[in-house]
């Protein structure tokens, strides 16, 4: 994952350059420059535009650097002084944020060049709930989500165990739902999460009513124009594009659903788990059933195993944290990257201090918008760690290698690029790769891989239909189609119809189950994450395709192939400085989405479910 201070384009970057060598001069000509241009009576014209672009540029840019340091001092260390820091730091950059969206607006109708329109339209989109000009609903805007954010992190379950309360974490709850078989107490866990809520509905829906309001000021119809205006098309072309795509790769999901569903009835019978129908969303291994891969000793044959231990071969190697990121960026410098700076490895928080309370969860950092990057994670010498670095190497990469882009243009080309170049790296985490780096001595033949691609689809392909539905019910909220006395009814439609789940109790309109998945009271755009799995594996089938393989797609890595390494880089380099067609097609050739790689990617194991699912009946 990437670290994002706050939902305006540029914010990955957080910073373009170092405050401390930022002329004086230019700040003032260019604040001199805006000024003017806000006080001008006459109509605005193209070298106004262009001077509130600059002057916005350079107080971003300064503004962010110091909200990057702020929320890392939060992040690494935790404590009442460090989390007011931030807080304080966070309210300046949204206030700032606004101002700025607000004034671009300005120059809606008028006439200009596609760089300075890219740019201007980019700063309005960078805010994901505008707030009204009015300061009072700002604030209570800003209230809102913070109250919200606050219910959700302190949400816990508390439940009667041998006569004493026992309450428990959401991080808690989930370890129990993976590895736990014991449908009663997974059905009281899901529950028991989903009362953290409802409380929230109210909030929320005040919370989309002032955003409307916001964004019409911006000149959108609603937030759900608004969202979905942000990929370089239509809005109503990208909705359709996103379930073109979905078409492409729901017979594959509905193989594995059929399979899993079979596994799950063969386990725990059919008072639990019918054979026919949606599943019950508790058996799933996630407390959202977004993801399935906790399940996998469920539904895998008694002969199936994955060709290798990863995290087996990461302890044997004696590999020490640090070694285990040397490993990533070797990987990058393999493909014609820069080496990491210096600074990365004396800034970096690789693992856990003994001295103080961390964030752990893994994140890449850019802090001054050039050379100041890191990483931020708690390793631990196992597979999944090693596959994480190698994905937040990747943006730390994609950061560094647009750093000469302008303000603006210093993020991935849509919201999906960044998640995508990380997976698509960790996809190249192949058995040849760990042959080449001395990790196995032989390569194991094509016998085991059914093992391996089910463990990736019960992630990644179980993960599709969610990553589609969730802002699929928020466009709705937004543009009215779904009014408040609707939204939980709304909700679990998209998820049976999409993922042919079912809840395991009857949900009504006093509950709120939406806002039990962090990315509603966050107010995290999802679409990303649909957009993410889809890209990855285009990326991968092209620069599979550019280095020269000629084996199935699974077995495919890239490392330290110079082709594929140049195709990668020239994409990367564009930053957001063109429409993500335009990057899409410097690295595919194709400048459209196309789902058809997860296909190709998968045909070996699409090819087994269709045997498995012989005499099956499938489908919900």
């Amino acid at each position: 994952m990437k670290k994002v201070a706050l939902a305006i384009a540029a914010t990955v970057a957080l910073s373009a350059c170092d405050s401390d060598q930022q002329s004086s001069k230019s700040i003032g000509v260019a604040q001199a420059s805006a000024e003017s241009a806000a006080a001008k009576q006459g109509p605005l014209t193209a070298e106004d535009a262009q001077a509130f672009l600059d002057n916005a540029q350079i107080r971003l840019e300064k503004m962010a650097q110091e909200m990057s340091h702020a929320a890392w001092l939060a992040s690494t260390y935790i404590n009442l002084d460090s989390q007011y820091v931030e807080a304080l730091a966070s309210e300046r950059y949204t206030t700032m944020a606004v101002e700025l969206a607000s004034e671009a607006a300005k120059f809606n109708g008028l006439e200009l060049d596609p760089d300075t329109r890219r740019k201007l339209t980019l700063l309005k989109q960078g805010l994901v709930f505008p707030a009204p000009k009015d300061p009072a609903l700002t604030t209570e805007l800003a209230q809102i989500g913070s109250k919200m954010q606050g219910m959700y992190g302190a949400g816990k379950y508390c439940r009667e165990e041998e006569g004493a309360e026992k309450c428990y974490t959401l991080t808690e709850m989930g370890r129990m739902m993976a590895t736990n078989r014991n449908p009663e107490l997974l059905k009281d866990l899901w529950v028991g999460w989903r009362k953290i809520s409802p409380p929230m509905k109210p909030l929320y829906e005040r919370q989309v009513e002032i955003g409307n309001a916001g964004t019409e000021e911006l000149g959108y119809d609603n937030l759900s124009v608004f969202w979905r205006s942000k990929y370089d098309m239509e809005p109503d072309a990208f909705a359709a594009d996103m379930d073109a795509q979905w078409g492409k790769v729901k017979p594959l999901y509905e193989a594995l659903h059929c399979h899993v569903r079979a596994k799950l009835n063969e386990h725990y019978g059919d008072e639990v788990a019918p054979a026919q129908g949606k599943i019950p969303a508790h058996l799933l291994g996630n407390m959202w059933a977004q993801e399935w891969g906790n399940v996998y000793d469920l539904v895998k044959d008694k002969d199936m195993q994955a060709p290798y231990d990863l995290t087996q071969l990461v302890v044997d190697s004696g590999m020490s944290e640090q070694d285990m990121v040397k490993v990533g960026e070797k990987f990058f410098t393999s493909l014609g990257f820069e080496s990491l700076p210096k600074t990365f490895w004396e800034r970096s928080q690789f693992t856990q201090p003994r001295d103080r309370d961390v964030v752990c969860h893994a994140s890449a950092w850019n802090m001054d918008g050039q050379d100041d990057i890191r990483i931020k994670m708690c390793i631990n010498k196992t597979g999944e760690d090693l596959v994480t670095i190698h994905h937040e190497l990747g943006h730390n990469f994609y950061q560094r290698i647009y750093k000469d882009q302008p303000f603006l243009y210093k993020e991935g080309a849509n919201d999906g690029f960044h998640e995508a170049v990380g997976d698509t790296i960790a996809l190249s985490i192949t058995p040849k790769y760990l042959k080449e780096i001395g990790l196995m001595d032989e390569v194991p033949d094509e016998s085991k891989d059914i093992g391996y691609l089910m463990q990736q689809a019960l992630d990644k392909i179980a993960f599709l239909p969610f990553g589609l539905l969730v802002d699929k019910w928020r466009w709705q909220v937004f543009n009215g189609e779904v009014q408040p006395a609707d939204y939980n009814k709304a909700w679990w439609k998209l998820r049976e119809e999409y993922q042919g789940i079912a809840a395991p109790v009857e949900r009504t309109e006093a509950d709120f189950d939406p806002g039990a998945k962090y990315h509603i009271p966050g107010n995290t755009p999802y679409a990303r994450y649909f957009l993410a799995r889809i890209q990855q594996f285009q990326f991968h089938r092209a620069l599979c395709e550019a280095a020269g393989e000629t084996g199935p797609l699974h077995r495919c890595s890239i490392y330290q192939n110079a082709e594929a390494g140049k195709k990668l880089r020239t994409m990367l380099a564009m930053g957001a400085s063109k429409p993500w067609p335009d990057a899409m097609k410097a690295l595919t050739g194709q400048r459209d989405l196309d789902a058809s790689a997860i296909i190709d990617y998968f045909q070996p194991l699409m090819a087994y479910l269709e045997e498995q699912n012989q005499g099956r009946q499938c489908g919900w």
